[in-house]
This record gives structure tokens, sequence and C-alpha cells, in this order.
């Protein structure tokens, strides 16, 4: 990205699949070499962005048919700043880290009382081993942080939940703000994705804004990778299961409320086709030049009140218009009629 797409215009919403090499501890189980599917969202630095890619984490899964799986969330600014706030270094805070890694209380308490750190800190620090389950986990940090960054960082988090509660997925979230994972590398949010069955994830990913710069392109990022194998063994459990097809539509809103478009963005997906919000905003000649570019063919147009169910489906490559209602969005027929409308113009 930061080589051969610099003269794009972004957000880039990028996908791949192929064998990767990581550098990791030899761990029982798990192999250097894996083959994953990712999709990266680059340039956008929002809790839109976040909420995007773990919304369609869901639908992916979701998708295959899995009804039994979770997306486990964490915000590692979160555990910085509880870190940070305690003043812990070297091999103190690095065992401090495994130990919250794998929720050992016994081992943090050991750490609080073996270390010289404030008061306020001792209480945050032994918290997070329990800080995961539902919503009502983030009231609970709540209650025990003070530190400005991991305060910070709770809102955040709040603010990519209240956007997915819009999505339609929050059934399928928990929160784990002990997760220590990609500290080194991530940025914010984190997820992982877990099917009945299966002991590893499927899927990880969050924000990494750091990455792009390092390579002459500054850019805030975020994505998330299925480990194919993984996915494929949890499918091989549900033979039954089958992935659908997609084609793709830009949505562009022009509304300040964004309720309805996020709600149309899942109409069209849990329909099979792939929907992207323009979530920069722009003119709409600017939004219609970045679809053409991106080689998407429609762009879907939210109009009027909220609720009024007003749309236009533009042909991006000549512009060509077709007016919609909401019951047509519905209809399963929806691209076959779009097509067929604008061809009889």
């Amino acid at each position: 990205m930061a080589t051969r797409l610099t003269g794009w215009p972004l957000p880039h919403r990028i996908s791949y699949s192929g064998r990767v090499l990581r550098q990791t501890e030899i761990q029982a189980g798990r192999s250097r070499e894996i083959f994953q599917s990712g999709v990266e969202l680059i340039g956008l630095d929002s809790p839109e962005a976040d909420a995007e890619m773990v919304a369609m984490a869901v639908e992916a899964l979701q998708g295959f048919g899995f009804e039994e799986f979770k997306i486990d969330m964490g915000q590692v600014e979160f555990c910085r700043g509880v870190m940070e706030a305690s003043g812990l270094q070297g091999q103190s805070l690095h065992e401090l880290q495994q130990a919250v890694a794998r929720k050992d209380s016994s081992a943090v308490a050991r750490i609080i009382a073996d270390n010289v750190m404030p008061e306020g800190s001792r209480a945050e620090i032994a918290a997070l081993p329990r800080l995961f389950g539902g919503r009502e986990v983030v009231d609970e940090a709540r209650r025990v942080v003070t530190n400005s960054r991991s305060r910070a960082a709770l809102d955040n988090l709040c603010q990519v939940l209240d956007i997915l509660d819009i999505h339609g997925v929050s059934g399928h979230l928990t929160i784990d703000l002990g997760e220590t994972r990609g500290l080194d590398y991530h940025t914010g949010i984190t997820f992982e994705g877990f099917v009945a069955g299966l002991g590893e994830p499927v899927c990880s990913g969050g924000r990494y804004d750091n990455l792009t710069g390092r390579y002459g392109f500054p850019a805030p990022a975020t994505g998330f990778t299925f480990n194919v194998l993984s996915l494929l063994q949890a499918l091989q459990k549900r033979p039954e299961l089958e992935a659908s097809t997609a084609h793709d539509f830009l949505l562009f809103n022009c509304r300040d409320d964004r309720r309805e478009v996020l709600e149309v963005a899942h109409l069209l997906r849990s329909q099979g086709y792939t929907a992207a919000r323009d979530i920069i905003r722009r003119e709409y000649a600017s939004s219609l030049e970045y679809a053409r570019r991106m080689n998407i063919r429609y762009m879907l147009v939210i109009e009027g009140e909220y609720g009024s169910g007003s749309y236009r489906a533009v042909r991006v490559r000549d512009g060509r218009t077709i007016a919609l209602t909401k019951e047509k969005l519905q209809h399963s027929g929806l691209m076959k009629y779009i097509e067929e409308s604008q061809g009889d113009e």
C-alpha cells in the first residue's frame, strides 16, 4: 500500500489471501506458517471504521452459516494506561503482562506485593484479570481505573459498541479489557472470533495506526484476518454450511444521521451483497469518482428524512440512476431489478 497505492484516494478497502510466515515463540500446537485471508481499511481513524471491521467479521461468520460464535473485543490502550500508571518496567512489567494474559490473579497479586507503585495503580492492576464478560465490564472498569489514558480508551470502546448496536451484531460480542495480545503492534481496538467446537480463534484483528508510517506513508489503519485452515477445520464439522457470493455497493449518505445508512448496509449484506459506507465527508461527484476508481458497481444514495425509504441507485460507470424504495431493497432480486430497470432507460 505504501509503495503502490499512494496515488489512489483514501480510504483503501483491500483484501488478500495467501501463505504467511510469522515470527513467534515456539508454542505447542501453533504453526509459524499459516494460510490467511484478510481485509484492511486504511486511511480512517474513527470508531465507525473499527466497527465496520468487527461487523464485517460477524457478517462473514454468519455468511458461512455459523450461529454459535463470539467476537471477543479488547482495547490495548486500556492496558497500556494501567501499566504506564504503575511505573513498572523491565522484567516486572513483562511478568505482569504474562500474568494478565493468563488471567492469573494470584501471580498478579504477587507482582503487586513485590513492587512499589501508586496505591491507585494497585487496584487497577488487580482488576485486569477479571475485566472480561459482557458490556457490564465497561461500567466496572470505569469504577476502578482513574488514569486518563485508560479512561480515554474506554470512551473509544463505548463509541465502537454504540455503532455496533446499530449494526445489530451486539449479541455476538464479548469484552476482555485484560487482553494483552498485540501490545507491541496494535494501537486501539482488538478482536478475535471464536466458533463453537474449536479452541483457537478463526479470525483476529484490530487497529494498527503505526505500521504504514514505517514504510514512508503514515496512515491510520484497521483490519482483520481469517486463519483459513482453522476456518476449514470448523466448517468440516458442519458440512451443510456454504458461503454466499456478493456484489458491490458504495453507500452515500446525504444526512447527518448515520442510523439508516448502517441499517441499509446490514440489509444489503444479509442478502449476499458487499456494501461499504463512504465514511469520509465529500461531495457527491467525489464519492462517485472514488467508486469508479475502486471498481464499485453501484453507488446507493440515502436521501430524505430518517425512515422515508428514499434511495437512488447510481450505476457508477455511466451515472444512470433509478429510484428505489425500502421494499425494493428487501427484494431478493434487487440486483436484477436494478440492472433491468436501468437497461430500460
